[in-house]
């Protein structure tokens, strides 16, 4: 089937690059970060605002629009994109991270996930084949294959299995997709074994797709894990297609991601913690809760050049969300996109400058990231409170 999509490598600064992708619904400038809107909405922002703050593409999610409102629903009502309002490039994962944060209550065999539906309790079979249908029903310029996550920490057999599972599951998708219009990219497995993310880097560049996701990590294990086993699997995929770490996207991640030669990122982080109250700045996030705001004259960030920055005083957020008003999310959600999605924008020139390395390096001395304790402790109250309302962890 002929690629839909054209990607070409603009420059390179050791390994990080800076390349264009262009697809049916537009151009994306990489490395990009794309903001997640699970439900066909970014939480608390309009398609408008996201264009403002220059999102160059937005996700969606196969798993939980099959569930609400239904794939044919969004296909009558002219796909994603017209349904959603956003008339830029979209991509739609497959549901595989909803398979693997439900794996309590999900049973997965060769043939597909067989799940439980946490909206009304009725009983699915995901197959390859289905998500194929829906993913096209949706209509996103890029589709996601579905594969089989492992879990931090997983015995080898129990990854090699799920790898395997994975291969096969992206043969299928291959098969059943049909939309000439629309890209599908594979998903790199291979648990948190060097050799094994090799095999399935390998394996799936051989089966030629137009594009390759890095999946599995993120989910608990050490950084520098998860920077080792990138750093084996970035290399092996093809330097002529886009490259995708799923589910990675604060900012320190961002930029080392981009080290290792990633072209694009997706994370819900940026506004999940807004809606608490975290803003993030250069040297580290703030909490607007906090009583030195309550009469901050100044933006949050000053010489930010969001909207909220722009328009409201830290002391006006501080009112906001010590009033529980629903603006608070909103403005403080436009402010931490439009803070990746600079950063990434800054990255790109400075790879086409041939000055990225020390950009980062300037960069990282002065932001202080959450240590990884707090952090994984604040994500697995997030992710179990999702859990006890049977909802998949994300969004």
């Amino acid at each position: 089937m002929p690629n839909p999509l054209t990607f070409t490598l603009d420059a390179a600064d050791g390994a990080a690059r800076a390349g264009t992708l262009t697809t049916p619904h537009g151009v994306v400038r990489t490395p990009v970060f794309m903001p997640v809107g699970t439900q066909a909405s970014v939480k608390a922002v309009h398609p408008q605002q996201l264009h403002d703050l220059g999102a160059q593409i937005v996700l969606g999610n196969a798993y939980h629009l099959y569930l609400r409102p239904g794939h044919r629903t969004v296909e009558q009502l002219g796909g994603l994109a017209r349904f959603s309002g956003w008339n830029g490039p979209m991509l739609t994962d497959s549901g595989g991270f909803q398979v693997f944060s439900l794996a309590h209550i999900n049973r997965i065999n060769d043939e597909g996930v067989q799940f439980r539906s946490h909206l009304d309790g009725s009983q699915h079979l995901l197959t390859p084949e289905l998500t194929m249908e829906i993913e096209q029903a949706l209509g996103a310029d890029i589709a996601m294959v579905l594969d089989q996550p492992s879990s931090w920490p997983v015995e080898r057999t129990a990854a090699e299995a799920a790898l395997e599972r994975t291969h096969r599951w992206a043969e299928r998708c291959m098969a059943a997709h049909s939309r000439p219009d629309q890209a599908l990219f594979a998903i790199v497995q291979g648990g948190f074994e060097p050799d094994l993310r090799e095999v399935s880097a390998r394996t799936l560049v051989a089966m030629d797709f137009p594009g390759y996701a890095i999946g599995g990590l993120s989910v608990g294990e050490p950084k520098e894990v998860m920077w080792d086993l990138l750093g084996v699997t970035a290399p092996l995929l093809p330097a002529g297609k886009p490259r995708y770490l799923m589910g990675v996207g604060s900012p320190e991640d961002l930029l080392a991601g981009i080290a290792l030669g990633v072209d694009m990122f997706d994370c819900s982080f940026p506004t999940r913690i807004a809606r608490n109250g975290a803003l993030l700045t250069p040297s580290g996030r703030v909490n607007i809760h906090n009583a030195q705001y309550k009469t901050a004259a100044g933006p949050v960030l000053e010489g930010c050049d969001c909207d909220t920055c722009a328009r409201f005083s830290a002391a006006y957020l501080h009112h906001l969300f010590n009033a529980h008003e629903l603006q608070a999310y909103q403005l403080a959600s436009i402010h931490n996109l439009r803070f990746m999605v600079r950063l990434a924008e800054q990255a790109r020139a400075t790879i086409l400058a041939g000055t990225f390395a020390a950009f980062k390096a300037a960069f990282d001395a002065g932001f202080t990231a959450t240590d990884q304790a707090v952090r994984a402790e604040q994500k697995a109250k997030w992710e179990a409170s999702r859990q006890r309302k049977g909802a998949p962890a994300k969004g």
